[in-house]
């Protein structure tokens, strides 16, 4: 057995103990480049890493910087010490090579409740950009709006409605976390909403990558978006991931400025939640940054909680 599948057998035991919502593998990329880092004990740490460039025009630079170099770590049982020597050779590894001083990031992904983890990570100089959260598919009883608040799916007609609340919460987002508010931004999130709508559907529909998008109305004007959709883990190819089988995420909520904290993004998700269960899905799972001071208090209230948590350097030449 090599050394890495030793390692990647450690964690595959590892990480269930930690959280039982976590699945039992980690899969590295297809393409990387090797890693390794000697303990002070003589035991050996490896990892994969993956560098990226997104061009101008690309939608991936309205969540990343352009440039980003990611850290599959395989640490076994030594998440701390083992964390803290394969980061200090990353480090290393980067010093040789040509990296951006502005627009790039180094990125690690690794289980939210390994504590160990996180002190080395933290000591290098990452930070928690987001979290990988779940919520189990646990229908609501009292998901029906009140008042004048009303409920409906968005359709193809509704592109620049969407659009208008899509782009308030990557305004917001650009403020608190790693979404970039870019100049092209507005022209990747139409063709984005435009894709999504015309698509919009349940798991059970016939076209493939079928997405629910909904709105919440007061008196006729939309006030709140939530954008979701499906996936199947088993089509995860490298990294962190979920259990097995049919998943619901949750890309994008969206509240008004001056709707916000009168219960519709409650009421909304409790509409969505109802949905996820109806349709048989292992659960639901989202990215919320915890710096957001919205995000953090809202998500956990509806049941969130985090599994993964990507931790993050920018720029790369950050790293400590």
């Amino acid at each position: 057995m090599s050394l890495a599948q030793e390692l990647m057998e450690i964690q595959r035991v590892r990480f269930p103990a930690l959280d039982s919502a976590l699945p039992n593998s980690y899969l590295l990329p297809r393409h990387g480049e090797p890693l390794m880092a000697a303990l002070p004990g003589g035991e050996t740490v490896a990892g994969l890493t993956v560098s990226s460039s997104h061009p101008p025009g690309s939608v991936q630079r309205l969540w990343s910087a352009a440039e980003t170099h990611e850290l599959f770590p395989l640490v076994g049982n030594r998440p701390r010490d083992g964390m803290d020597a394969l980061l200090n050779a990353w480090r290393t590894q980067l010093a040789h090579r040509d990296v951006s001083d502005t627009d790039s990031a180094c990125t690690v992904t690794w289980p939210s409740r390994d504590v160990q983890a996180s002190r080395a990570l933290l000591d290098h100089g990452f930070t928690p950009l987001a979290c990988l959260a779940v919520r189990a598919p646990t229908p609501i009883t009292d998901a029906e709006p009140g008042g004048t608040v009303k409920m409906r799916r968005a359709g193809p007609s509704d592109v620049d409605t969407v659009l208008e609340l899509a782009l308030a919460e990557l305004e917001y987002a650009a403020l608190v976390g790693g979404s970039v508010l870019r100049p092209d931004a507005a022209r990747l999130k139409r063709n984005a909403v435009h894709l999504r709508l015309r698509s919009a559907g349940r798991p059970a529909d016939d076209r493939e990558g079928a997405v629910p998008v909904w709105l919440a109305e007061r008196d006729g004007v939309p006030i709140a978006l939530a954008e979701c959709g499906w996936v199947d883990s088993g089509a995860n190819h490298s990294g962190p991931g979920l259990t097995g089988g049919k998943w619901a995420y949750v890309n994008c909520v969206s509240v008004r400025e001056q709707e916000r904290g009168t219960g519709v993004g409650q009421q909304l998700m409790a509409l969505v939640h109802n949905e996820f269960a109806s349709a048989g899905v292992v659960g639901s799972y989202l990215y919320y940054n915890p710096a957001n001071p919205l995000s953090s208090v809202f998500w956990p209230r509806q049941g969130y909680r985090p599994l993964w948590t990507i931790w993050e350097v920018r720029p790369a030449t950050a790293l400590r």
